[in-house]
């Protein structure tokens, strides 16, 4: 027949790239080549260490990314996906691995998502200690890639955040978000470049000196390192976090609150960053479903105690992060209502 044996390149699969791509990342990542990472835990720090566990991914901003050829900043998107559900249960982030899944293995691209991810682990105070890159030759088209990533964190028994530390009175700082982040990109993108009809090169908006790709493609705010702070000054005053993904504001506060507390929170509060309002406008999104899908500003909540606001948001200041207190929890399970 002439045709020869099969091959796994001629099958789709390139493993000189995948070699390729391994050797790029080994300053990046401890132990690479192993089967597992490895990663010392420090006993003398805690009494009853719990270890705490997240996934996530970076969703439809990947299409973002590989329209506009630009992929240096998903890696820190995904860390903070990640690590910011750590530090809800007050854990300090230890370690994460990553997994790329890609049609066809780029060495360039995989070094440069790999590369935000190391930055995005340094902003963290955590380490990455391994990963995977997968060639899905035949099932994702060769310029599709996907991310997921998973991190562990510690927290001391007993310590941890949670509904059964919120009390009705407690004030909700918001941490502010300058973008979107991670979530609701489907919707952004449905009316951005679809309904709108914009390029990912026009201005962001009429007047912008930046473009569309510049505002979709804005890093995430990596909070927990902020959080770690706030916790390590006002202690006990800090009750809970919530982190403001899929789901908004309405619906992730509300998981840290038991069922017979619910928030009320003034939106004039906070400064809500000029992409949702366009969003909003061109694509005549109602508020509810804003709220529901998007963090109109506000990337973290935390539910502290009268006596530690003062000092939460000086500590917040002086680490760069605008905060402001944007509510107050109350008596009665009736959600988050927004005024």
């Amino acid at each position: 027949m002439g045709q020869g044996g099969a091959t796994y390149a001629g099958a789709g699969v390139d493993i000189a790239a995948g070699d390729a791509a391994v050797e790029r990342l080994r300053s990046m990542v401890a132990g690479i080549g192993g089967f597992g990472g490895q990663f010392p835990l420090d006993m003398d720090r805690y009494t009853r260490p719990v270890l705490v566990a997240s996934t996530d991914g970076v969703g439809t901003k990947l299409v973002v990314a590989r329209d506009s050829g630009r992929y240096e900043t998903v890696g820190i998107d995904l860390v903070a996906m990640c690590v910011d559900d750590l530090v809800c249960v007050g854990a300090e982030p230890l370690f994460m691995l990553d997994y790329i899944a890609t049609g066809k293995v780029d060495p360039d691209h995989v070094a440069t998502v790999v590369a935000g991810v190391h930055e995005g682990c340094r902003q963290a105070g955590c380490a990455l200690i391994g990963g995977e890159t997968a060639e899905h030759a035949g099932v994702m088209a060769v310029d599709e890639l996907d991310l997921a990533g998973f991190a562990v964190g510690v927290v001391e028994q007993g310590t941890q955040l949670g509904p059964e530390r919120a009390r009705a009175g407690d004030a909700v700082v918001g941490l502010a978000s300058p973008g979107l982040r991670s979530n609701g990109y489907t919707l952004a993108r449905h009316v951005l470049l679809e309904r709108a009809g914009l390029d990912l090169g026009d201005p962001a908006w009429e007047g912008a000196d930046h473009s569309v790709a510049d505002e979709l493609l804005r890093p995430s705010v990596i909070y927990t390192p902020a959080v770690l702070a706030v916790r390590a000054a006002v202690g006990d005053a800090l009750h809970a976090c919530a982190h403001v993904t899929g789901g908004g504001i309405v619906g992730n506060l509300p998981r840290v609150l038991p069922a017979d507390l619910g928030a009320r929170l003034d939106r004039s509060a906070w400064e809500e960053p000029r992409v949702f309002t366009e969003i909003q406008r061109l694509g005549a999104v109602e508020p509810d479903e804003m709220d529901r899908v998007f963090n109109r500003g506000v990337g973290m909540a935390l539910v502290l105690g009268a006596e530690g606001v003062d000092e939460a948001l000086a500590v917040l200041a002086g680490a760069g992060q605008a905060a402001s207190v944007i509510g107050t929890i109350v008596e009665g399970g009736a959600g988050v209502q927004i005024t």
